[in-house]
């Protein structure tokens, strides 16, 4: 969730080294034969998830491939870069495929020990594969990403993008962001390739969608992967309770990540019983949206609200869909990693009131967490403006450093 052409003031940073040509290790040679970003995700073999997908543990790696010409538009920056898919489970710890990039600078390692590694999660916030990082980041037109990675990657860090929304694009599903995070780490670390193996040390990254996925990750780990340590975990303008947020933002220019994560909810938690609360108007807005990017969602969905697609005057009280968004809303356990959560108070998009929320519900269960509230600035700019100290934050927990605890 962000306002898109307000990221554009951080593509600028782009240009010092993300996503761009990848040359590909003789260790990881790809079974797949089509090209990376040549084909959308819906009919890429390489997304197809195997018949015995059941029979891989959670994170075993099904297929990679190297991500050979990589490029921002046509501006090439030395990295190399690798596409991994590898199974994962949904909200309902059933087994689905997932893709992750691993990309990793061509300059060498100087600092101690091994090169860190940090889980990048963008905000997708869409509802079709077309719009998943893998497909985006092997076009070579995704500014977005290359934004948001630039500085991590500038820090000669090795950087991996999960498609945390998975096989059926299911924005705000948390348990099921949080397990392809996890898994994503799992098999980049299982790929070992360009000095990125077991023994790395890892981190979380993410901002508005992107945070909803870090935070359940972090808040997941010790539970669904006590095998993945992690350093720490940056998480700004987190859209932690869907049920707050949509309530927030209904009605108004930003409604369409509303009706995003209704569809995405629906798709992924069918119990809610979503679909037979939809008016005549609402399966057709279910079929409309189906497939498509935040860009066309944003406009075609500004100013509505979403009781206008529903039988029911208050969607968000029917009991069934009440009790999938309370499954979905983030403060029932602690993260057992450090957590940054930054976000400011005037955020137009997300209310900062469920972020406090969470932050109060960590701390209770013995977390550790920096928190950093900026009395004025958009949903956009925070994440520009936190740039810098999302990097210190994640370079003292590399080196060790004790994190600063607001509990």
């Amino acid at each position: 969730m962000r306002k898109p052409y307000a990221l554009a003031v951080t593509a600028a940073l782009a240009c010092t080294c993300m996503f761009l040509p990848a040359a590909a290790a003789s260790a990881a040679a790809p079974s797949a034969t089509t090209a990376p970003g040549s084909t959308v995700p819906d009919q890429d073999p390489f997304y197809a998830a195997p018949a015995g997908i059941a029979s891989y543990p959670a994170g075993a790696i099904v297929d990679s491939r190297a991500v050979p010409d990589v490029n921002l538009f046509g501006i090439s920056v030395p990295v190399n870069a690798w596409q991994i898919s590898y199974r994962t489970n949904d909200s309902h710890g059933q087994p689905e495929l997932a893709v992750t990039t691993l990309v990793v600078p061509k300059a060498a390692w100087t600092g101690s020990g091994k090169r860190p590694v940090v889980s990048l999660q963008t905000p997708e916030d869409s509802v079709g594969t077309s719009c998943a990082p893998s497909y985006q980041i092997a076009t070579g037109q995704d500014v977005q990403d290359a934004a948001l990675g630039a500085q991590l990657l500038a820090a000669n860090w090795a950087v991996a993008v999960p498609d945390f929304e998975g096989p059926k694009s299911v924005f705000l599903a948390g348990p099921q962001a949080g397990h392809a995070v996890l898994d994503g780490i799992r098999a980049v670390k299982a790929f070992n390739t360009a000095g990125v193996g077991s023994a790395n040390p890892w981190a979380l990254d993410g901002y508005s969608g992107g945070a909803e996925a870090t935070g359940w990750a972090a808040q997941l780990q010790p539970s669904y992967a006590p095998d993945v340590k992690l350093a720490g975990a940056a998480i700004g303008g987190l859209p932690s309770d869907p049920a707050a947020v949509g309530r927030y933002i209904d009605g108004t220019a930003f409604a369409g990540f509303e009706f995003a994560a209704a569809y995405g909810i629906s798709t992924e938690f069918p119990e809610a019983g979503i679909a037979g609360l939809l008016n005549a108007k609402g399966q057709q807005d279910f079929a409309s949206i189906k497939g498509t990017c935040e860009l066309n969602i944003l406009p075609a969905y500004a100013f509505r609200k979403l009781s206008e697609d529903t039988s029911v005057s208050d969607p968000f009280s029917v009991p069934s869909v009440a009790a999938v968004l309370r499954t979905n809303t983030l403060g029932t356990a602690a993260p057992a990693t450090p957590v940054y959560d930054y976000h400011a108070d005037t955020d137009e998009i997300v209310p900062v009131g469920q972020d406090n929320t969470t932050v109060d519900n960590w701390c209770a269960a013995g977390g550790t967490v920096d928190k950093v509230r900026d009395l004025l600035g958009e949903h956009a700019e925070e994440v520009a403006f936190r740039a810098v100290s999302v990097e210190i934050f994640l370079a003292n927990r590399f080196a060790g450093k004790p994190a600063d605890n607001d509990c």
